[in-house]
């Protein structure tokens, strides 16, 4: 006779950067919940990995997205207090445009500051060269910088999120695989490669993955190849930390983000969909290539002269993009059930604290405080659900 499932209040699938705070928010709330990951935690097959990811205030994107950072910023603070170390570093950030006052990088940026009364300067590209003598950008760039700016130690986050979470009494289990789910008396019901389980809610945090588990968003959540590469620079001293402010800046060749040197002896960078490569995130070339780093070494070599010794580093990762570029933050239609956070387009995690949040919300009550109107589905047009069998 078969076992029956043992059943949970939610059950979270993708333990990543969203996932583990999902599973922590969860569990805080004193919810019985189970998080599922099909790789290690945390593991470098996704999107979460590479040490660090950028924290900006100043939001070109739209301003929108201001608040989620404020209260981003805050629940980052309250989790690196809770695993007593720092998981976030304060750089400031520099955004840019090359083609001046027009560019939207620059333009988009000085809207969110005015409009939100972020603390902010405005510097040439001259100016910002003299601030900080790494950067190189030709003397007509406008750039703004926001002293909030900076970044989180990404891997460090997850497993913080995840210890705090089996604090609260959750359950994670690493490698085990969702093999489909499926409503199932007012729930969920979720099978995998080692046994099945049932929640009264489902949450997909799965990044690149999502549209395995929920077919309708393969239109909207398409998974792109992406290569960071770390290069030794040839004056560390101004990649340092505490002198090399984090950026997010588009030059002639396209749009690059970049860091100081942490975790690993080089200056990392890297360029919003690098070679435009829309791939499976199960059969993807995982390797680096000459031409991968190519395409940012001659940025390197032009814009950050110092920064562009040998080669430390290149690994792959994956943003999973929507057509807009704005997040997937939603119930799923017609199944109030099952919560969704996906397509987060390159520049989400540092939004996994505020999601984790939202997600609880959304599990706990279908609704949350915080204003999602910009990530709903409905903005692609009619969903049919499917679940996967």
């Amino acid at each position: 006779m078969q076992a029956a499932a043992q059943r949970y209040d939610a059950i979270v699938v993708g333990v990543g950067g969203m996932g583990s705070a999902a599973v922590y928010h969860l569990a805080k709330r004193g919810k019985r919940v189970l998080g599922l990951e099909r790789y290690d935690i945390p593991h470098s097959m996704g999107s979460s990995h590479g040490v660090t990811r950028i924290i900006r205030l100043a939001y070109y994107e739209d301003p929108a997205y201001v608040p989620l950072l404020r209260r981003a910023y805050e629940l980052w603070r309250e989790l690196q207090a809770i695993a007593g170390e720092q998981l976030l570093y304060i750089t400031g950030g520099v955004d840019a445009s090359h083609d001046g006052a027009a560019g939207a990088v620059f333009e988009g940026s000085l809207r969110s500051c005015e409009l939100h009364g972020l603390p902010h300067e405005v510097l040439t590209g001259t100016e910002l060269r003299r601030r900080f003598p790494a950067y190189h950008l030709p003397p007509e760039t406008m750039a703004v910088f926001q002293p909030d700016g900076g970044f989180l130690l990404s891997e460090r986050c997850i497993v913080a999120h995840v210890e705090a979470a089996l604090a609260h009494g959750a359950e994670v289990h690493g490698r085990e695989q969702v093999l489909g789910w499926e409503p199932r008396g007012g729930g969920v019901a979720v099978r995998t490669d080692r046994g099945a389980y049932e929640a009264a809610r489902l949450v997909v945090t799965a990044g690149p993955w999502a549209s395995t588990l929920l077919p309708p968003l393969v239109a909207w959540a398409r998974p792109e190849r992406q290569v960071l590469a770390w290069f030794q620079p040839r004056q560390p001293d101004r990649f340092a930390v505490g002198r090399l402010p984090v950026f997010n800046l588009t030059v002639e060749e396209g749009r690059f983000y970049g860091f100081p040197v942490f975790g690993v002896p080089g200056f990392k960078l890297g360029k919003y969909h690098h070679l435009e490569e829309q791939v499976d995130p199960d059969a993807f070339d995982r390797e680096c290539h000459p031409r991968d780093e190519a395409v940012l070494r001659s940025f390197a070599k032009r814009y950050f002269p110092d920064g562009a010794g040998p080669t430390m580093a290149l690994k792959t990762c994956l943003f999973t993009n929507t057509p807009d570029e704005h997040f997937i933050v939603d119930l799923y239609p017609e199944l109030p059930e099952v919560a969704i956070a996906a397509g987060f387009s390159g520049h989400g995690y540092k939004f996994c604290s505020v999601v984790g949040e939202i997600m609880a919300d959304l599990a706990e009550t279908g609704t949350t405080r915080h204003d999602i109107g910009l990530f709903r589905l409905a903005r692609f047009g009619a969903v049919q659900r499917r679940a996967t069998q």
